[in-house]
């Protein structure tokens, strides 16, 4: 499952409002990152990848994982040429990653960070 384009970071406040029916009650955003189209955001209990489909996008997928079903994520700073981060995440019954690239305004840290503090419990 991969999406195309470049990730760059949104206020979590933000992004709580624009997603609100997406959250379970008390939920919390954590992290929040917009792709062309598409989003991905970290909250306390899993991520949740938005995908805007077809030429309008008017048709959205929303797809949520539990922390508990990634196995192990890997992240890739960005380097003196390639100026892009990546970040590379198995789901437990899949052996293909999916994989994200972040501008390199994203804190590839900070989201390294969330992750650990939610898949390590």
């Amino acid at each position: 499952m991969a999406l195309f384009g470049n990730a760059h970071t949104i206020d979590p406040g933000k992004a709580a409002q624009e997603y609100a029916r997406l959250l379970g009650q008390g939920e919390q955003i954590y992290g929040a990152y917009q792709l062309i189209r598409d989003a991905i955001l970290l909250t306390d209990r899993r991520m949740i990848l938005i995908d805007k489909q077809g030429l309008t996008g008017k048709k959205v997928e929303y797809h949520s994982l539990p922390y508990r079903s990634i196995t192990h994520f890997a992240v890739e700073t960005a380097g003196h040429f390639d100026l892009d981060a990546e970040l590379k995440i198995w789901v437990s019954g899949s052996a293909t990653p999916i994989e994200k690239t972040f501008t390199k305004g994203v804190n590839i840290y900070e989201v390294q960070a969330i992750l650990t503090q939610f898949v390590a419990r």
